[in-house]
């Protein structure tokens, strides 16, 4: 086995592609890709650093007829699913429409609730029944869970053939980087202003509730509360809007949370969100039907959102000191 053979090999064993090579020998892309080709020779400098780098001598990098315990083959070594040019730009398009259908989903089911809450404040001051009110309310919150629900599934339909850029090991081929990397580029202004967007609808959306707080009636409270709903559910369409494409260039280029230390915390902070806000859920149904006071019971929402960063805090910081464990 000659030396481009055994440099792909150990390279591949060690699940790095061209670009992360050169990246830690301080060479470019272009050199890697004339070592792995036969094209020519590292100096002796940077045989030296290959065989630190893969733990091998340097006779077994460079003498074709030694076959030492360390030597990798080809044969065994788990080959690296390739991404195409043709599948980032495919990947990169499902997910800007993807987007749209997620977000618009999150939208439906942060929406949902109000209706409820505006009817069953209003039946306090009107003379149709609360009962009626309450299941009229109802109604419309499962029709829209129900809608979001329907994106969502056909979001992860859609998404299926690029599920093993979240399960396998993967490699950009030549030039799927440069592409990434320029839209990404071209996205950054976009990604600021939507979040900058986000931020602030979501921060300016309890104003209404505090306005209302000092009217000094219970149905200015209620309408209010419905207005900090829309606006904090229109701050996060625009979160996710950004969110969602700049996270799909980053699993690409394996940045930020797709680095494979990210991964782990990721995984075991999103399990914990997601109980979280269910338990946050079936908290406020509980307490709303069993005292019948919708009026008051949405103070689960804020006190549940000012205790979700407190949660989140602590348990990266009990998963960052098992990792230095």
């Amino acid at each position: 086995m000659i030396f481009a053979d055994k440099l792909i090999a150990l390279r591949k064993k060690k699940g790095w592609s061209q670009e992360e090579l050169a990246e830690k020998m301080n060479v470019s892309r272009q050199a890697v890709s004339k070592w792995e080709s036969a094209q020519s020779l590292p100096d002796l400098g940077k045989i030296l650093a290959l065989s630190a780098l893969f733990d091998v001598t340097t006779d077994y990098l460079l003498k074709d007829e030694l076959e030492s315990e360390t030597s990798v083959t080809q044969e065994a070594t788990p080959t690296l699913r390739g991404v195409s040019l043709a599948q980032a730009r495919a990947y990169l398009e499902h997910r800007k429409a993807a987007a749209k259908q997620i977000a618009l989903a999150t939208l439906l089911c942060i929406l949902s609730p109000v209706v409820l809450i505006l009817l069953v404040g209003a039946s306090e001051f009107h003379s149709f029944s609360e009962n009626l009110a309450g299941g009229l309310g109802m109604l419309v919150l499962f029709a829209l869970v129900a809608v979001a629900v329907f994106l969502f599934t056909r979001c992860g339909f859609q998404n299926s053939p690029y599920e093993f850029l979240d399960k396998e090991p993967f490699e950009l081929e030549q030039g799927v980087k440069d592409l990434v990397q320029q839209q990404q580029n071209e996205y950054r202004a976009s990604y600021a202003k939507y979040n900058l967007i986000g931020c602030c609808l979501c921060v300016l959306s309890p104003i209404p509730v505090v306005v209302a707080a000092f009217l000094d009636h219970a149905l200015y409270v209620v309408c209010a509360l419905a207005v900090t709903i829309v606006l904090a559910g229109i701050g996060v369409l625009f979160f996710i809007l950004a969110g969602v494409r700049w996270i799909s260039m980053q699993r690409l280029l394996k940045e930020g949370e797709f680095s494979a230390t990210e991964k782990r915390k990721n995984s075991i902070i999103g399990t914990i969100s997601s109980v979280y806000w269910l338990l946050t859920t079936a908290i406020y149904l509980g307490i709303s039907f069993a005292s019948s006071n919708w009026g008051k019971s949405w103070i689960v929402w804020p006190v549940a959102g000012v205790l979700y960063a407190a949660v989140m805090a602590l348990s990266e910081l009990f998963i960052s000191k098992n990792d230095n464990q």
